[in-house]
């Protein structure tokens, strides 16, 4: 089953955290946002969710809307067998959201802590960030110091990493 964003807006209200929404039509991409956003705050983000090569470990990789991952090096780097995109069935297991529907916020759904999160040192001196709400017809904007609240309360530490770029 998939995750319910009434039940993510009622967590983020008992952590009292604030968020302005923007509404659009589904966005599968960050390529697909750039035809229909407007300017707007904050930054845009890429959430990759991957895997290592025997399927036991799973990143939930944030970086800027517009850059590419050398995933060969950062599997290197990180003294990892080689990573690649989990499968939508994975996606769905862990993070409970369908593919481009994955952001910061499908961590609530990792009860058991098996994802770790990956930040891009490029994009964490932000202080809005652009979520999707397990769905893609909207984007929520929360501030850094919120999903650091957000992160204690799933118990996902951010991992705060130089993701080299092809």
């Amino acid at each position: 089953m998939l995750a319910d964003k009434t039940m993510l807006a009622t967590i983020l209200a008992h952590l009292h955290i604030a968020y302005d929404v923007i509404e659009h039509p589904p966005l599968h991409t960050s390529l697909a946002a750039d035809e229909f956003m407007v300017k707007r705050p904050g930054t845009r983000l890429k959430n990759l969710f991957l895997r290592d090569n025997e399927g036991k470990q799973h990143f939930l990789v944030i970086t800027a809307h517009n850059k590419q991952l050398d995933l060969k090096t950062l599997s290197k780097q990180q003294g990892l067998s080689r990573l690649g995109f989990a499968s939508s069935e994975r996606l769905a297991r862990f993070l409970k959201v369908a593919p481009g529907c994955v952001s910061m916020l499908a961590l609530l759904n990792d009860k058991q802590n098996q994802v770790s999160l990956w930040v891009d040192q490029d994009i964490w001196h932000g202080d809005l960030f652009h979520c999707h709400p397990f769905e893609n017809t909207q984007t929520w904007l929360l501030n850094k110091s919120d999903l650091e609240i957000f992160f204690n309360h799933t118990k996902h530490q951010p991992r705060v990493v130089f993701l080299p770029s092809r």
